[in-house]
């Protein structure tokens, strides 16, 4: 059955179109959702974890045959945009350093009296 239909097949084809897209703008425009440039140049890796997310908790993906799951991925990575429309990376928490920060904040001055402390280290050594 050389012409046999497999669902594998379309799997390996929609995952090999994927493997080429590396942006947040080829993402985005490869499933045809119309976005803010600014806001991805702002948030353009957040806007990819967050899909990945995404991706990790849906249930069920492996189940849907190529059109659904271009469907599915178009929703889920539409839903990543739309949260840092209206949000911001500080506040969604995407990246790890965000969520250890917990809201902490330190000082313009305190930066400025740590570095010149550091130079006058090196500078005494």
């Amino acid at each position: 059955m050389k012409n046999a239909y497999r669902r594998e097949d379309d799997m390996t084809g929609f995952a090999e179109r994927l493997k080429c897209l590396s942006s947040a703008n080829d993402f985005l425009d490869f499933f045809g959702i119309r976005y803010d440039e600014q806001v991805v140049h702002v948030n353009r890796l957040h806007i990819l974890k967050r899909f990945t997310q995404y991706l990790h908790r849906s249930e069920g993906l492996a189940e849907l045959d190529e059109v659904e799951m271009f469907r599915r991925y178009r929703e889920l990575l539409a839903r990543a945009y739309e949260d840092f429309t209206t949000s911001t990376a500080v506040r969604e928490k995407v990246f790890k350093v965000f969520q250890d920060a917990d809201g902490q904040r330190v000082p313009l001055d305190a930066l400025q009296q740590a570095l010149a402390g550091r130079r006058a280290v090196r500078e005494s050594a």
